[in-house]
């Protein structure tokens, strides 16, 4: 079952951000558009070069009022030796939560419960807490943070011009299309 279009779960979390341990809950999210980034595993190979990704982007995010958070079933004590040992995951600015008990992961549907890891998915929310892009990939496939970036302009912009649709490859400044009877067949 797709969860587009669902409200998510209330959750509290324990993290590592900005140098301390934090708690953040789905409270945080409300107003605000919010990134849930799963991801398998500390001290892995694909996942440092993700997190790179997205801090070489992430004030992108921030002037389109978007918090990232990164999430694994990693303790938030490992996050923070990650952080403190990695370069590249030294980098990151935003909230690394820690979901040991697999419960966030088992509410958005990304448990992989023989490894007790989560998937490789990317959830985009919008400021009343519903999921609008939802997005999976193999353990062995790293995310775009360039292309994470057009789906979360497009899903804003699809909130503020509810009459509009955003075709393949549409960027910000584009033509978008008007569902209508007359273009039913002419596209």
């Amino acid at each position: 079952m797709s969860l587009i279009g669902s409200k998510i779960e209330p959750f509290e979390l324990r993290g590592f951000h900005e140098g301390s341990f934090v708690d953040v809950s789905s409270e945080n999210f409300a107003g605000e558009w919010s990134i849930m980034f799963f991801y398998p595993a500390d001290f892995t190979f694909v996942c440092p070069t993700e997190l790179e990704d997205l801090a070489d982007n992430y004030s992108e995010f921030q002037a389109l009022n978007t918090e990232i958070y990164a999430v694994s079933t990693d303790t938030h004590e490992t996050h923070l030796a990650w952080h403190g040992s990695s370069t590249a995951v030294g980098r990151v600015e935003f909230p690394m939560l820690s979901d040991p008990t697999g419960k966030v992961s088992i509410a958005f549907d990304v448990l992989i419960e023989e490894v007790w890891r989560s998937d490789r998915a990317t959830f985009i929310i919008d400021p009343d807490g519903v999921i609008q892009v939802v997005e999976l990939s193999a353990d062995g496939i790293g995310r775009n943070a360039t292309e994470l970036l057009r789906k979360l302009r497009a899903a804003q912009y699809v909130r503020e011009n509810p009459d509009q649709v955003c075709p393949a490859k549409w960027v910000k400044g584009e033509a978008t299309l008007r569902p209508g009877e007359d273009l039913v067949g002419k596209i």
